[in-house]
């Protein structure tokens, strides 16, 4: 079922502050509605939404062993996300028994930021290369959170997961870039 949430958050709108919220849809129905019960009053609206048809390929998570796992303060994986993306537009994670390495590249130079991981589970080295800008949106999370857990391993996407307390996770899923070889570039 796909939503708009714009239009979903002008139907929420419509409800007062103590109202009674049930949202009903029926199986092949294009629409949806929103039934506002006022406790106070004896009515119940009702508001019917277009549902959006989405016929695009459904994209399964993976269930895979990661190579490397690290779990770090939330709070530090935003700042480096940050402060990388102040230079460069990827991002190369690796990591090591050592630990790990966020490192960048762009036009005004390049940074290397090591970090003293609290928790590194690995069966081998990783190093893999991520767009920024969706780290970035992903850091978004981190005040549910007070540690991250990243993991990797190659050719599968990266894991950024937040534990939320006692209600459960969010997981960020992300696939790695894929660098062009010399061979394949196209020349300019």
């Amino acid at each position: 079922m796909g939503m708009n949430l714009n239009n979903m958050a002008k139907m929420l709108k419509c409800a007062g502050n103590d109202d009674i919220i049930t949202i009903k849809a029926d199986d092949g129905s294009d629409t949806v509605t929103f039934m506002f019960e006022s406790p106070t009053q004896d009515k119940i609206s009702n508001f019917e939404m277009k549902l959006m048809d989405i016929d695009s390929e459904h994209l399964g998570i993976p269930e895979a062993e990661y190579h490397a796992i690290v779990s770090m303060p939330s709070a530090e994986f935003s700042r480096i996300c940050k402060d990388l993306s102040s230079i460069g537009d990827t991002v190369v994670i690796l990591m090591t028994k050592e630990g790990v390495k966020f490192s960048t590249r762009g036009d005004i130079g390049s940074a290397n930021i090591p970090e003293e991981a609290t928790v590194i589970e690995m069966n081998e080295p990783v190093s893999l290369t991520f767009a920024l800008r969706y780290l970035n949106s992903f850091t978004k999370a981190s005040p549910l959170s007070n540690t991250v857990t990243i993991s990797l391993s190659s050719e599968l996407p990266v894991v950024v997961e937040s534990k939320i307390a006692e209600m459960g996770y969010i997981r960020f899923y992300l696939a790695p870039k894929i660098e062009e070889d010399e061979e394949t570039k196209p020349l300019v």
